[in-house]
């Protein structure tokens, strides 16, 4: 009964389950498929895009000294990564980052993922007000406010970046 309730309301307000995450559309430039909208992480292990996430992920060393200073520093930190899968530097630095997350046990729910296409747009305006010019951006909330960004690649490295936005909190 519960289930059939959230599928009227969904019904009901234009929106489906099916249409809410992991959308997919062609890139027209190189005529592949890519992320649209808001997304899971469940969406890179689609065939379209398994191997390079997979491949950067397992391939990547996070710096483990760094790490071990970031527990507990993400606590009350929510999310928001905004990327292109037609973007080498998202295809590097978004699987990069979710492994970092992954040795710090951060929970997935604390994470908005956004796939945007080469101008920037997102399958509504998921990412209209959040003034991206550059992808991927990874940004960082606390209570709602916005405490930094890592912005196309990192300065130093993911850790020591995030590090450096959390250190101070």
């Amino acid at each position: 009964m519960k289930n059939f309730i959230i599928a009227i309301l969904l019904f009901a307000s234009g929106i489906s389950e099916a249409q809410q995450f992991n959308n997919t559309t062609i890139d027209t430039v190189k005529n592949k498929k890519m992320l649209i909208g808001y997304c899971t992480r469940d969406a890179f292990q689609d065939t379209a895009f398994k191997d390079w996430f997979d491949e950067q992920y397992n391939s990547y060393q996070p710096d483990f000294e760094i790490v071990d200073k970031l527990e507990g520093k993400l606590d009350d930190i929510s999310i928001t990564i905004v990327m292109g899968t037609w973007c080498s530097d998202s295809r590097e630095q978004v699987p990069s980052f979710y492994k970092i997350l992954d040795e710090i046990n951060y929970p997935s729910e604390k994470v908005k993922l956004i796939c945007v296409d080469r101008k920037k747009k997102g399958l509504s305006n998921e990412a209209d007000d959040l003034n991206i010019e550059l992808v991927p951006t990874i940004i960082f909330y606390r209570n709602g406010e916005e405490i930094g960004r890592i912005i196309e690649t990192p300065q130093e490295s993911l850790e020591k970046d995030l590090l450096g936005i959390v250190r101070n909190l």
